[in-house]
């Protein structure tokens, strides 16, 4: 989720001023997503440039609240119809570490495997306890966040243990024979090719 389309529908509720939409976000989110200040007031800046949002004059206590506008109803709206890419999603960390860490002398890619595995449980494990916290009507949006971390932490312990039966199958090759020097014609010596090969 983007921080720019939520604050363009939290809007679509009514006026805000920035602590407002931070408290708002957080709220929606289950606080699963806290945002600090500085980012909601940087968005704000960006979508006003944009023309999506307009402030509105400072109430007497100094707050300066944001309105949606058109343009921004028209983008938030077109964000909601369009399917999200998993090419537009960050790019897995967990996969890319232990890539590496195949191909990395002298790491233990089953401790790597093992310590993720026993993290992802706990936090399953608390996302699971904050699940069956409330089942107030008014906590489903929350809720339906806690389920989609809960699944995806659910698949990411699968995937672990998808990992760790592939390491036990996986036998690193050695490297390539080296290739046959050339002959005295400058052709590759194939009496000497055939001993090594004979002595293999």
């Amino acid at each position: 989720m983007s921080i720019r389309h939520g604050l363009l529908a939290l809007l679509e509720r009514g006026q805000m001023y920035g602590y407002q939409l931070r408290a708002a976000f957080e709220e929606s989110t289950g606080s699963t997503w806290p945002l600090n200040i500085g980012q909601v007031y940087t968005t704000l800046s960006r979508l006003e440039r944009d023309g999506l949002v307009r402030p509105l004059p400072e109430s007497e206590a100094g707050q300066r609240p944001y309105e949606i506008t058109d343009a921004g109803r028209a983008d938030l709206a077109l964000w909601f119809a369009t399917p999200i890419s998993r090419n537009d999603r960050p790019r897995d960390e967990l996969a890319i570490k232990l890539a590496l860490a195949l191909t990395t002398p002298g790491v233990d890619v089953r401790s790597v495997v093992q310590a993720q595995r026993s993290a992802t449980m706990r936090a399953l494990q608390e996302l699971t306890r904050l699940k069956y916290a409330s089942d107030r009507p008014e906590d489903l949006p929350w809720r339906l966040v806690l389920d989609s971390m809960v699944f995806q932490a659910e698949a990411e312990v699968r995937w672990l243990d998808h990992c760790e039966s592939s390491l036990v199958r996986h036998r690193p090759s050695g490297p390539p024979p080296p290739l046959p020097g050339p002959g005295a014609d400058g052709a590759p010596d194939a009496t000497r090719w055939a001993d090594e090969g004979a002595r293999r």
